[in-house]
C-alpha cells in the first residue's frame, strides 16, 4: 500500500545506521496511478526497476501482507537480486482472499470505497486504535485509485504461490499476529513448512498489523536479524 505504514520503522531504524527505503505500490500512495499493470509480475518488476536505480546490493526486502507476495514474486522471478534477507509481515500467501471475501470487497470497492475500507480497517487491528489513528490509516487507503484497489483484490482472490515458496533461498524471517483476521495465522505456519531457511514468531498481541500493534517487538526483531 503506502510506505507511511512503516511511519513507526523510519522513527527508529534510520537512527541506529539503517538506511530505509519505503515503495508505494503502483496505483498507491504517492506512486503514479496507471490503469494496467497489477499482476505479481509487474509489481515484482517495479521492485526491481527501484533496486537497479538506486543500484541496490545486500538489502533486507520486507513486504507486509499483499507486499509480503510481491516480495515472493520478486524472489523467485529475479532469483533474489541482491537481496541478503527476506522480511514476511502477515504476508498474503501462500494465497490471498478467499473468493467470498474477495469479491465482497470488490463489490464493495467499485461501488462504495469507503465503506469497504472502513471495514477493512476495523478488521484489521487486534489491539485498540484511536479514531485518529483509524482515520489516518482510511486516509492511506483512499489515497489508492480505485482501479488499483480493486484490481488488486482481484489479484489477491486468484493468486496461488505454493510452487515458488521452495524457490526461495534467502533466510527468511516470519512475523504474523496470532489474531489476524485478514490473513490467518495458519497460512504463515505454510509459508514457515514450505519456504526452505525460514523462521516463524507469533506476535500474541498483534491482528494484521504487528509492525505497528507490538512494534518495539517488531523493530527488536527486525534489526535483529537484519544484522
Amino acid at each position: 500500500m503506502s510506505h507511511k505504514q512503516f511511519e513507526y520503522q523510519f522513527n527508529v531504524l534510520p537512527s541506529m545506521g539503517y538506511r530505509c527505503i519505503g515503495i508505494d505500490w503502483r496505483g498507491f500512495g504517492n506512486s503514479d496511478k496507471p490503469i494496467e499493470g497489477y499482476n505479481l509480475d509487474r509489481l515484482a518488476d517495479d521492485i526491481r526497476a527501484v533496486v537497479g536505480t538506486l543500484q541496490l546490493e545486500n538489502f533486507a526486502l520486507v513486504g507486509h501482507s499483499t507486499g509480503g507476495s510481491i516480495a515472493i514474486r520478486y524472489m523467485t522471478r529475479y532469483n533474489g537480486y541482491g537481496v541478503s534477507q527476506l522480511v514476511l509481515v502477515d504476508a498474503a500467501a501462500p494465497i490471498g482472499f478467499s473468493e467470498e471475501t474477495a469479491n465482497r470487497y470488490l463489490m464493495q470497492s467499485l461501488n462504495d470505497r469507503p465503506k469497504m475500507m472502513q471495514e477493512v480497517i476495523d478488521g484489521f487491528f487486534f489491539q485498540y486504535i484511536t479514531s485518529q489513528f483509524s482515520d489516518w490509516f482510511f486516509q492511506m487507503g483512499m489515497q489508492a485509485a480505485g482501479w488499483s484497489t480493486a484490481a488488486i483484490i482481484v489479484l489477491l482472490r486468484e493468486e496461488n504461490l505454493y510452487e515458488e515458496l521452495p524457490k526461495i533461498g534467502a533466510p527468511t524471517l516470519l512475523i504474523h499476529g496470532i489474531h489476524d483476521k485478514v490473513i490467518p495465522f495458519t497460512q504463515a505456519k505454510e509459508l514457515n513448512e514450505l519456504i526452505p531457511n525460514s523462521q516463524l514468531i507469533p506476535f500474541t498481541y498483534s491482528g494484521h498489523g504487528a509492525f505497528w500493534e507490538e512494534r518495539d517487538k517488531f523493530n527488536r526483531l527486525l534489526t535483529k536479524f537484519i544484522r
